[in-house]
């Protein structure tokens, strides 16, 4: 593209000489298949504790060391950003990402497994980063709703099919193929990418402050294994070695928080809260991970428990409102373009509120239709919220900070993650055992059972509280503008 076609076009959907579809379909791919793996390996876990005789919480490792490398690596992306070309970012990434599958494929033993894994996580980690960045930059805000519908799809539908694709190829062709099968649209993506994809943005190289990578490394990598770790421990957060490495966490990101604000070029442009609607966007993320995590994990759960259903048919209950999550993401993003936040999010919080309240009231007697409707509710109203509150909040952001916008969103995705499983099922177990000890007889079937739904009714009291919360900021949401159209518009007015 040349130079005045750069300066007629502010952005490169705008321009007739350049076709987006493809650069879309690059990124697209490559993401489909890296979020995929996340959920993908879940099933398998109870086949590798037999395969390599090894114990639940090593095994557990493949999901807590995968969100704790994302955690460590999420944060430096937009110095990656920064620093690299998309194509040199990009096809580095399914570099990383097809490696991390080949190693894990022909892994002889847990411990290389492992290693694999890992590998994985470091491309997938990177990969949204640079998606949602090259999206800002390429579309314009008016169309951003439609096009990041368009990725909530393949972010959430891959989840979504992950446990029901991976039982299947588990069962009849073995937990290798889980990585097999990957191999060969990883490498198609990175070769589609190196046809069609182009650069995005400028390559600026700031200068890398050591000292802000090591406080993120530390803060955020200890408060992800620190909450996991929570989770996994009968003591939960009274053992000492999950206290000590969530206090180390948190005096690690406020020592990384604080030297951000002193420096010219920070690492992680912290100012990004400073645009309300972004904030605004970062709290409603938040709330709506908390409460899917509320439901993907409690859930399952409670229908193997008091229901007594198999694991086959708990996942086949949540498999509707998961797709149609997944399905009606782009027609909310077309929405959110059309009619703007508040048409979409003030009924959408409503409901997902009364939504979990009615969870909060399950009991062993409830029929598996209402907890089915149920969540099919919750997901189409986080269908509604989520991508739309993300991407109303970068919306607001001046260009130069659209990667710093992204890598805050992308790192609490995982930290929120971690906080939000050991959470809920620290307040279920506690609950549970509150009520078996207060019982006359908590041996009984009955009575196990019983507390079981104690638990799970505190759980979905303490999400509806916080669902509450959103309807009340779902109220204060406003269409936002890019602040450089805003301070243009203040100084031709005056």
């Amino acid at each position: 593209m040349d130079e005045t076609s750069t300066k007629k076009y502010e952005y490169l959907a705008e321009d007739p000489n350049v076709k987006t579809l493809p650069i879309m379909l690059s990124l697209i791919i490559g993401a489909f298949f890296a979020v995929l793996n996340e959920t993908l390996l879940n099933i398998a876990l109870t086949t590798l504790m037999k395969e390599f005789d090894i114990t639940l919480p090593t095994v557990q490792w493949m999901a807590t060391g995968f969100m704790l490398v994302m955690g460590i690596v999420i944060p430096i992306s937009a110095l990656f950003v920064q620093w690299f070309t998309t194509r040199q970012l990009f096809l580095s990434v399914m570099l990383i990402f097809t490696i991390g599958t080949t190693i894990s494929a022909m892994a002889p033993n847990f411990t290389i497994l492992l290693v694999g894994r890992l590998t994985q996580a470091v491309g997938t980690g990177l990969l949204m980063p640079i998606i949602f960045n090259v999206f800002l930059l390429i579309y314009p805000p008016h169309k951003r709703g439609k096009i990041m519908g368009i990725v909530g799809l393949v972010i959430m539908f891959a989840p979504a099919i992950g446990p029901s694709l991976s039982g299947v190829i588990v069962e009849y062709l073995g937990w290798r193929y889980l990585f097999i099968t990957v191999i060969p649209f990883a490498l198609f993506s990175i070769a589609f990418a190196y046809k069609y994809l182009i650069n995005v943005g400028e390559v600026t190289k700031p200068k890398i402050d050591f000292p802000s990578v090591l406080f993120s490394s530390i803060g955020f990598g200890a408060v992800i294994y620190g909450f996991s770790s929570a989770g996994e421990s009968e003591n939960g957060f009274l053992t000492p070695i999950v206290l000590l490495t969530i206090l180390v966490g948190i005096i690690s990101l406020v020592l990384f928080s604080l030297r951000q604000f002193k420096l010219d070029a920070p690492m992680m442009d912290l100012r990004v809260f400073k645009y309300p609607m972004y904030t605004h966007g970062v709290l409603m993320f938040l709330i709506i991970i908390m409460a899917m995590f509320a439901s993907e994990l409690i859930l399952p759960i409670f229908m193997q428990g008091p229901l007594a259903l198999s694991a086959a048919t708990a996942g086949l209950v949540l498999l509707p409102g998961s797709i149609l999550n997944g399905a009606m993401s782009p027609v909310m993003g077309h929405m959110f373009d059309k009619f703007g936040p508040r048409v979409l999010m003030i009924p959408a919080t409503i409901v997902l509120a009364t939504t979990i309240f009615m969870m909060s009231r399950l009991t062993a007697t409830t029929p598996v239709w209402f907890i089915v409707i149920g969540y099919i509710l919750l997901m189409l109203s986080v269908s509604a919220i989520m991508m739309p509150a993300e991407t109303n909040g970068l919306n607001q952001l001046p260009k130069k900070l659209y990667p710093h916008g992204t890598a805050v969103m992308t790192t609490l995705q995982p930290v929120a993650g971690a906080i939000g499983v050991s959470i809920f099922i620290s307040i279920m177990n506690a609950r549970q055992l509150h009520f078996l000890n207060n019982a006359s007889n908590p041996e009984d079937p009955t009575t196990i059972s019983d507390a079981m739904v104690a638990g799970v009714e505190l759980v979905y009291f303490i999400a509806f509280i916080i669902a509450v919360i959103a309807v009340i900021l779902a109220f204060r949401v406003y269409r936002a503008t890019p602040m450089e159209e805003e301070e243009s518009h203040a100084t031709e007015t005056e």
